[in-house]
């Protein structure tokens, strides 16, 4: 009887483990709806940041200011600028009728607010347009002697050690003297240069026709010289239709190599926050976000208390950790942005006969959407932490786990051979492809090859010997040889996974096992389903079964024999039975066939075990009287 109850008192740890796992499944669910919460609110947050009107206003400010050709000429707009004439024929064509639009198409005048300028009649520009050339100074490089005779003037890239301070031309007006740059204004980051606010600078009437002498009167008198290195254009719109406000930089930079090259910038921002009811909405969610924040802060906290330096060794736990970093950044920007608004806004809306530089808070609005944006995206990348509970997903993650160091080795080989090919491609054909014109466009050239983007004309017209030669062995090595052997690689590890959870190797703890445990405890809740024997019942009807086979007249050793039985039985159907084993074909690793062999061992043992009790108890049989 006493080894009876120490048999049963055996079984405890049982229940213990149950409602371990039970209470394990109540936090998951519990984080997981609490987490699902959390990312709706921060999708309705970043969706509303977004609205589909700035795509569509800066679709028309680029089509009016990029490719609106000058008069006379229509091969010449912003972006097909190469000389200085070009350009001249740009400010004096297609900006100016741009920026100026003072009258309705019947030659009416539209408007009498201020004289301000409606840019297709919904725009107000705000302040006047702004003008400004960074230059670098003479001799900043150096002229080879035996040349010297044929020119001895140089200019160099710009710098700001390059930087042509002095002034020059007719020195009278802010055109012709140097404006030192705000060190609050951040630095444009150009073609071939990066360059700093600042310089030769004028803006614009609000009198269409003493623009076009204005500019007539710089062209005439050389503004722009040899030392430029860059001219900027800088606006700004508002349309009170959409609340947006339109923040736009034409830029025109003069390489040392001559030509001029155009880029530009068009911002659609929202800096007036809180204006209709939807917007209160997003503010609310807003505070939400912050709430979650505080909440998600304190839980991580207690948890690295908890566990200390164990907490670090957990990839879900370091993703935790980024989401909230990025949280805070995010909240930090919001809050700066919203501060500098506050207190920029009202000045640059009362000066209208000045530039209004909304430049500053566009670029600081831009990267508060970039940020939120990276948010976002791990805010979605953890919903991994949740779902792999699953079968498949703990089949994902097995099988990067497992092949992780092949696909490290695999990388080293890979990238050494990439970035030998990149090298090779930019010093062959850097001068002449323009994919191939510096070393990290050879890098993301290459991967293009790989998607099927490339240009072969190219690369053959720059060498009719090399270039084959090196676009046929990168598709060869690169494309059939090395992705193909990272495909073998994903795909072995996958097939042993996927082995191993054939014959019952998977996780106990599933999120689908957890959700139809608790549909089926609802039904026997509500009597729509027979209830299940759980654990504790049959562990006392196998005690019954203990005191049963005592009145029967069965040893100690026997009982003790067919418990050892059982419980080896409970194991191996435990570790290799499986109710979803599937009927095709499933590959069978090394150490499965070993541990398959040693259990086709132990059970020749127990049947042969069997067969001597059989044996003995004929015997006895036939000793009886008949």
């Amino acid at each position: 009887m006493a080894e009876a109850s120490r048999w049963h008192r055996g079984g405890t740890p049982k229940p213990n483990l149950h409602y371990s796992k039970e209470v394990e499944i109540r936090t998951t669910l519990q984080e997981l709806a609490l987490y699902f919460i959390f990312l709706i609110n921060l999708c309705i947050l970043t969706f509303g940041m977004v609205n589909p009107h700035m795509y569509y206003l800066n679709k028309v400010m680029s089509s009016l200011f990029l490719d609106t050709s000058a008069p006379g000429d229509e091969r010449t707009n912003f972006k097909s600028i190469r000389s200085i004439t070009d350009f001249w024929k740009f400010m004096e064509g297609p900006l100016l009728e741009g920026l100026y639009w003072d009258a309705w198409y019947t030659n009416k005048t539209l408007y009498d607010l201020k004289n301000s300028s409606r840019i297709y009649y919904e725009n107000i520009l705000l302040g006047v347009p702004r003008v400004r050339q960074l230059k670098v100074r003479n001799n900043t490089c150096k002229v080879y002697s035996s040349l010297q005779s044929l020119m001895d003037e140089c200019y160099d890239r710009y710098t700001s050690k390059n930087e042509d301070l002095a002034d020059f031309g007719l020195q009278v007006e802010t055109e012709w003297k140097y404006s030192p740059p705000d060190s609050t204004s951040p630095w444009h980051w150009g073609f071939v240069g990066v360059y700093r606010n600042g310089g030769f600078i004028f803006t614009l009437s609000k009198s269409k026709s003493e623009t076009k002498n204005k500019f007539i009167d710089l062209q005439l008198n050389s503004w722009i010289t040899r030392g430029t290195r860059v001219i900027f254009i800088d606006f700004s719109l508002y349309n009170a239709n959409v609340n947006l406000f339109c923040i736009i930089r034409l830029v025109a930079e003069f390489p040392a190599t001559g030509g001029i090259i155009t880029s530009w910038q068009f911002y659609s921002v929202k800096l007036l926050r809180y204006v209709s009811y939807y917007d209160y909405i997003i503010a609310s969610c807003e505070i939400t976000f912050c709430i979650f924040l505080i909440v998600f802060t304190t839980q991580e906290g207690q948890k690295i208390r908890e566990f200390k330096s164990a907490y670090f060794k957990s990839v879900w736990n370091w993703l935790e950790l980024l989401l909230l970093v990025l949280c805070f950044l995010t909240v930090s920007f919001n809050i700066y942005c919203n501060i500098q608004i506050f207190l920029l806004l009202g000045d640059l809306l009362k000066n209208t006969d000045q530039y209004s530089d909304f430049y500053f808070l566009a670029y600081w609005h831009t990267y508060y959407n970039n940020i939120i944006a990276v948010t976002i995206f791990f805010a979605w990348i953890k919903i991994f932490k949740f779902i792999s509970f699953n079968k498949t997903m703990s089949q994902l993650s097995s099988t990067l786990s497992r092949c992780i160091k092949d696909i490290v080795g695999f990388a080293i080989m890979f990238f050494i051979i990439f970035f030998a090919y990149a090298q090779l491609g930019f010093l062959v054909f850097g001068s002449q492809v323009d994919d191939f014109s510096t070393f990290q466009n050879a890098i993301f050239a290459q991967f293009r090859i790989v998607l099927g983007d490339f240009n072969f004309a190219g690369i053959q017209q720059a060498n009719r010997i090399l270039g084959p030669i090196y676009f046929i062995t990168f598709i060869f090595f690169v494309f059939f040889v090395l992705l193909n052997m990272f495909l073998a690689i994903i795909n072995d590890t996958y097939s042993e996974v996927k082995a191993d959870y054939s014959i019952g190797r998977r996780p106990d703890f599933e999120l689908g096992k957890m959700i139809k445990k608790s549909y089926n405890n609802a039904l026997e809740k509500l009597r729509l389903k027979k209830p299940e024997e759980d654990e504790d019942k049959k562990n006392e009807k196998g005690g019954d079964l203990v005191e049963r086979a005592r009145r029967e007249g069965f040893d100690e050793n026997e009982i003790e024999s067919a418990k050892q039985m059982k419980k080896w039985k409970d194991r191996l159907e435990k570790k290799y039975y499986s109710a979803e084993i599937q009927d095709d074909y499933q590959p069978v690793t090394q150490q499965e066939f070993r541990e398959l062999f040693l259990y086709a061992v132990e059970l020749e043992k127990e049947l042969h075990y069997v067969s001597l009790k059989l044996n003995r108890v004929m015997r006895k049989i036939s000793t009886l009287p008949a």
